[in-house]
């Protein structure tokens, strides 16, 4: 129902940018695309965002020790095997991608893989592999293909004019709608994956074993995240991250799709220190 009501939402979205920038005939037109893209993203949005970042499939002979870390919180979690992608990417980061649990798959940078123990990188990958079990993968990965649409129409739109239908054009409306699209998008990618990343973090840290470890490497990845933005980053993409893909500097960060580092990062440690007191975490 999540999926759907955010695939309608944007639809209208692109249904409006289409009539400012076309009129009736630009609205039927997006109308129609937007139906077509619909359908495309709901079965290859995830093989577009792993071509985005160019990341490479791995498998247990190539890289035994992160291939392991999943197939062993794929079993904890009771979840088929997903596949595993490896992004060239010198900011340590990861996502979780798919329609479902049984057409998932996780990506980690070779920043994530070589800064990061083993343990903080099953942390991370305990997060992932929630967002799998709890099927935010669908809706992430729809939502940044749709998305990255509405930005791209908007502004081609923007530089070729408003509404063909002369008798009801609205310049500023037009530009209004222009530049609010996007951000309109942005918003709604941002209401979604808030709570989403709590519930993860929360999932991820029992999945693990023990949420310090993911709190630890939340601390690390921000150190990083905030002074470099990774390659091919775009605003579609960056909720799908465990960590804002962009850094400080960057405008885009005033839309981050994420919480706070901190409040994160304290969540986990109470979440920690309760485990502790039930006994399911050895001092």
């Amino acid at each position: 129902m999540r999926t759907a009501f955010l695939m309608t939402l944007l639809t209208l979205l692109l249904v409006m940018v289409g009539d400012f920038a076309g009129g009736r005939e630009g609205m039927m037109v997006m109308l129609i695309f937007s139906l077509g893209m619909n359908f495309f993203a709901y079965w290859n949005s995830d093989k577009m965002v792993l071509a985005q970042y160019k990341a490479h499939q791995v498998d247990e002979s190539s890289a035994p020790a992160l291939y392991g870390i999943v197939k062993r919180l794929a079993d904890r979690a009771n979840l088929p095997m997903p596949k595993v992608f490896i992004i060239d990417d010198q900011v340590p980061n990861a996502f979780a991608t798919g329609r479902n649990p049984q057409h998932a798959a996780v990506a980690v940078t070779t920043a994530l893989m070589n800064y990061l123990s083993p343990k903080e990188i099953e942390g991370v990958l305990g997060h992932e592999m929630t967002h799998v079990k709890n099927r935010d993968i669908l809706i992430s990965t729809v939502a940044a293909s749709l998305a990255g649409v509405i930005t791209t129409i908007s502004r081609f739109a923007l530089w070729f004019g408003g509404s063909r239908d002369r008798d009801n054009n609205n310049p500023i409306a037009a530009i209004l709608l222009l530049v609010l699209a996007p951000i309109a998008a942005a918003l709604i990618q941002m209401a979604v994956s808030r709570s989403r990343e709590y519930k993860a973090d929360e999932g991820g840290g029992e999945l693990c074993g023990d949420p310090n470890y993911l709190a630890d490497a939340l601390e690390k990845i921000s150190q990083y995240s905030t002074r470099r933005t990774m390659r091919n980053a775009s605003e579609a993409t960056a909720h799908m991250f465990i960590m804002c893909p962009f850094s400080a500097k960057d405008m885009q960060k005033l839309f981050s799709t994420h919480p706070s580092t901190e409040e994160r990062v304290r969540l986990l440690r109470q979440q920690a220190d309760e485990m502790k007191r039930k006994g399911r975490i050895k001092e």
